[in-house]
């Protein structure tokens, strides 16, 4: 197994990491993995599993079925790495990228999978009602500081959204302002400013039509003590309550994920190794630019499941 001196995280990613036929080894060769996606398909009354196998793009993502369909992948892979190493490797932290913090409530203890599920697809249902209400977007600043990607956010009317690297940063709001904040930033240097191909304007203030509803579930749902602590996007520190994971969640959908500095708290606490649990390798390329000397192990596949059981 894993070499005792190392501290580790597990990682998982978010919206934006899904590809048909994900996870789909992870159900034909292991029995916990296809238990997981069993699951899903029983809590959400649909055969999403379906959906992730084979298709079609266009109604993967959906974000009603793409955030179910990115945590049932990533837990799937979770269980199947216990299955195939025979012992519960247990990280010193677990995070999740904006909807990846969903599968770290699972693997921390906070929710059993079922709830955590039912969670995300409320979550999901609620988010694509929100960005029917406004005409919002998102887009990417890549090569501006923190400070002057907000100086832009200020002038044109966007937030921050996430902060994934120091130099690679997202912004959200109005799509008229998106276009007012991508000429702002180009003239300020930014290497890149291009709009991206999503929903909405997540992690914003326009995802508020969404907050009451998204409160209400969490409250109506049993959140236990991590067993595991958790870094929180918002926070990007520690959440060893279930009261901390509750009001994280809350703030989660209008607020600016930290990722970054969620990164570098756990590094500076120690961490050596990060495990990327999931499908695809996005989160591996931002902390290797956020620490080019940071061990990442990425396993989104049978093959690599079992190159963990081996280690």
């Amino acid at each position: 197994m894993i070499a005792t001196n190392n501290k580790i995280a597990f990682v998982f990613p978010g919206q934006g990491s899904q590809s048909v036929g994900m996870g789909k080894d992870l159900y034909l060769n292991s029995i916990a993995a296809r238990e997981v996606f069993e699951e899903v398909d029983h809590t959400l009354n649909k055969k999403l599993s379906d959906v992730i196998f084979n298709g079609p793009q266009d109604e993967l993502t959906k974000t009603e079925n793409t955030q179910p369909a990115i945590l049932a992948t990533s837990i799937a892979t979770w269980r199947a790495m216990e299955e195939a190493s025979g012992v519960i490797q247990i990280p010193q932290v677990t995070a999740g990228h904006s909807l990846g913090e969903y599968a770290s409530l699972a693997v921390s203890g906070v929710l059993n999978i079922s709830d955590t599920f039912k969670l995300v697809f409320e979550r999901a249902r609620l988010m694509e009602m929100a960005c029917g209400q406004v005409a919002g977007g998102m887009a990417a600043i890549i090569g501006l500081d923190e400070i002057t990607a907000e100086e832009v956010c200020i002038e044109s009317g966007v937030e921050l959204s996430t902060i994934n690297t120091s130099e690679q940063i997202i912004i959200a709001g109005e799509k008229q302002n998106l276009n007012l904040a991508i000429d702002l930033a180009s003239s300020r240097g930014a290497k890149k400013a291009i709009l991206l191909q999503v929903g909405g304007a997540f992690h914003s203030k326009l995802m508020g039509p969404a907050q009451e509803g998204l409160n209400e579930i969490i409250e109506s749902l049993e959140f236990n003590n991590p067993v595991i602590p958790l870094i929180g996007n918002v926070t990007a520190t520690p959440l060893t309550t279930a009261e901390e994971v509750k009001s994280e969640l809350k703030m989660q959908l209008t607020s600016c994920v930290q990722w970054n500095n969620s990164i570098k708290h756990m590094i500076d606490d120690g961490i050596n190794s990060f495990f990327e649990i999931g499908n695809g390798k996005i989160l591996s390329g931002m902390i290797k630019r956020i620490n080019r000397d940071a061990k990442i192990t990425n396993i989104s596949d049978f093959d690599s499941v079992l190159e963990y059981a081996a280690s």
